[in-house]
């Protein structure tokens, strides 16, 4: 296997690990919308890690970070419904972005690399962020797991039985902010929402308890990341798309499976 296939393939393996328990956690909360507005928000982190020299990844993870937190604020003022704040944010960050990119004449970018990802691209440098990024994020989930399985059940009992609810829903909503600039390079800003819900969705059936729904959403992003390099490889297709189509291709499948069973 040639070195830049072996690096995409481990690079892949990572985000699915971090992505996959992640996932579960969105799909339960439903949290997709605010997988999304973090996700385009990346864009004006890109744009200003070129601005200012800081670095891409740490431009895309100080945006998403104040992202994140400015939506746990504007969410508890309760000033606007939360899907109309989310679609506000989302698309006006995402149009910020492209336009200060756009600005920059001096700059050549390859947007495409940016929205839809460059799996083939990644290196060694890349792996050792998206692997001890990994390492840090899942740690963070262990730490607040069980409060975040508390107020999926039932919020309000769990802020009476002492769960800090708002400090958790910030930090789970960091997490998701690390995971998305972890993945970017991996699948792109338009389509990481989708490896953290696919994958959770297909193993939300087969798993007997949350921890188990975890350890399988991981195994089926990893399982797609395999299956959608292949396709990239011998078909010739975008990597970042073919990746997430195969995660979708499983999720069908598990669909079906299901269905036989009932």
């Amino acid at each position: 296997m040639d070195d830049f296939l072996l690096r995409a393939l481990v690079g892949g393996i990572g985000i699915a690990l971090v992505a996959g328990p992640l996932g579960c956690v969105v799909v339960w909360r439903r949290m997709a919308y605010f997988g999304d507005t973090l996700a385009h928000s990346a864009l004006l982190g890109v744009a200003l890690g070129f601005l200012f020299g800081i670095g891409l990844n740490t431009g895309v993870v100080l945006v998403c970070v104040g992202i994140a937190t400015l939506l746990t604020l504007l969410q508890e003022r309760r000033t606007l419904a939360t899907d109309t704040l989310l679609g506000i944010v989302s698309h006006s960050t995402l149009s910020l972005g492209l336009l200060a990119l756009a600005a920059m004449e001096a700059l050549r970018v390859d947007l495409l690399a940016y929205l839809f990802g460059d799996i083939l691209a990644v290196t060694p440098a890349d792996l050792g962020w998206i692997w001890g990024g990994g390492a840090l994020v899942l740690g963070g989930l262990i730490l607040i797991w069980r409060r975040l399985i508390a107020m999926t059940v039932d919020e309000d009992l769990a802020r009476v039985e002492g769960v800090p609810v708002r400090w958790v829903r910030l930090g789970f909503m960091l997490l998701i902010a690390g995971t998305i600039a972890l993945a970017m390079k991996i699948v792109g800003i338009l389509l990481v929402t989708s490896l953290l819900i696919i994958p959770a969705a297909a193993a939300r059936r087969f798993a007997p308890n949350p921890e188990a729904m975890a350890v399988l959403a991981a195994a089926i992003g990893a399982l797609s990341v395999a299956l959608g390099l292949g396709a990239s490889l011998y078909a010739d297709l975008p990597s970042g798309p073919a990746v997430v189509a195969a995660a979708a291709a499983l999720f069908v499948a598990s669909q079906v499976i299901v269905g036989k069973s009932l």
